[in-house]
């Protein structure tokens, strides 16, 4: 179990992206000895498994949305891929070989736009649940369609911004990836479950689909083709299976959003009043939080959460967050962190026989990887060299 955690802690982004390279050499070398009347029938099949994968997908995600909106969203992008993939199942839109290469139309590169798009909003609705609405998907789609309507109406070439303008989208994504990361720090001790690699990763793939979609747009080889559609089957094999069995980080605050405010997160204010913000109201706060945490030592449960608090301080979300920052001048992971770091010292000094497995389980931290990685960064040297050294004191 703790070499499959130390794996999934240290390896896992360099086993991805050495598979991911490794995939698209394989594949390009695969296709670079197909005709053009050999490849027509691969594409089928492989059209054909990416509508069975997206329709496969659409129903267990459907059946398990829990109320989730970023879920729904999901659904809703694998039912327009796979009617996609049978369109093109039916010869009714674009791969089709000319000579062993491939040109998109303009109205087929504004598909691939709006499927590109697609892929867009489940990121950003983890991002910023509820900032996407039709409002703001109405003027994310307009410059396509103009783009478009210039190109049949005027003698104007505009397949360059047809085909650049999804990686134009990834500005809004990657500028909100800190932000996403400091909600999550606020609001959770541990980050484990956190879903943030999961979408760098997920957005990494949607470039090098985009960066196909590109080369595609330009007269491309059936390998360029054929890649880019293993590409998207992989990506929604993978995303599918992350979405279904990951928990959502959302998912608790979400619970207590009111129906009536459904692009705010926050719980409902209305049930517990909003405090004040006086230093004699943070002190006594202060005070009772302090007490609570070195008597109870609720930071030893891995899943501590800041809504936790509220055994003790029967405060809104946005208001135990505020205490947090302002008292201590941390947010509520590094004020957990801390915590769990202080108490791992103490079982260090006062049990030296201790195994690391052991400290690390007791003091609150979810593996000894996870453990030693935060133990490092906080104080500057691994727990065993602090050990030894206070042995050595």
């Amino acid at each position: 179990m703790e070499l499959r955690k130390m794996f999934a802690d240290y390896k896992s982004e360099f086993v991805f992206g050495v598979l991911l390279i490794l995939g698209i050499h394989v594949s390009f070398w695969g296709t670079s000895y197909l005709s053009a009347e050999q490849y027509e029938p691969i594409c089928q099949i492989l059209n054909c498994c990416i509508a069975t994968v997206c329709l496969a997908g659409a129903w267990m995600i459907s059946r398990h949305s829990e109320g989730l909106r970023v879920r729904k969203i999901w659904v809703s992008i694998l039912i327009a891929f796979a009617i996609v993939s049978t369109l093109i199942l039916m010869r009714v839109v674009w791969y089709q070989p000319t000579h062993g290469l491939i040109c998109l139309q303009n109205w087929e590169m504004v598909v691939g736009n709006f499927l590109s798009w697609l892929l867009l909003t489940y990121p950003a609705e983890v991002l910023r649940p509820g900032w996407l609405n039709w409002k703001r998907a109405f003027w994310q789609g307009l410059p396509v369609l103009i783009a478009y309507a210039l190109d049949e109406l005027l003698d104007i070439d505009c397949r360059i911004l047809l085909a650049l303008y999804p990686l134009v989208l990834l500005g809004f994504l990657v500028s909100h990836i800190r932000t996403y990361r400091q909600w999550c720090e606020e609001n959770y001790s541990s980050m484990d479950n956190i879903d943030i690699q999961w979408i760098i990763r997920y957005i990494i793939l949607y470039v090098i689909f985009n960066a196909f979609f590109f080369v595609l747009c330009f007269s491309a080889s059936i390998q360029t083709a054929f890649t880019q559609q293993l590409i998207i089957l992989l990506m929604l094999i993978y995303s599918s299976e992350q979405i279904l069995f990951r928990p959502d980080p959302w998912k608790m605050i979400r619970q207590h959003v009111p129906a009536n405010k459904p692009d705010e997160i926050e719980e409902n204010e209305e049930e517990i009043p909003t405090e004040d913000t006086s230093e004699q109201a943070y002190d006594a706060y202060r005070e009772v939080l302090e007490k609570w945490m070195e008597t109870d030592k609720p930071y030893l449960h891995p899943e501590f959460r800041l809504l936790d608090l509220r055994q003790v301080l029967p405060l809104n979300r946005t208001y135990l967050s505020t205490l947090i920052n302002s008292v201590y001048g941390c947010n509520f992971y590094q004020f957990v962190t801390n915590y769990r770091i202080r108490e791992a010292q103490r079982l260090m000094t006062d049990h030296p026989e201790m195994q690391l497995q052991d400290v690390a389980e007791r003091s609150g931290f979810s593996s000894p990887t996870v453990f030693s990685r935060v133990f490092a960064r906080e104080v500057g040297c691994t727990p065993r060299e602090w050990s030894a050294k206070e042995i050595q004191a």
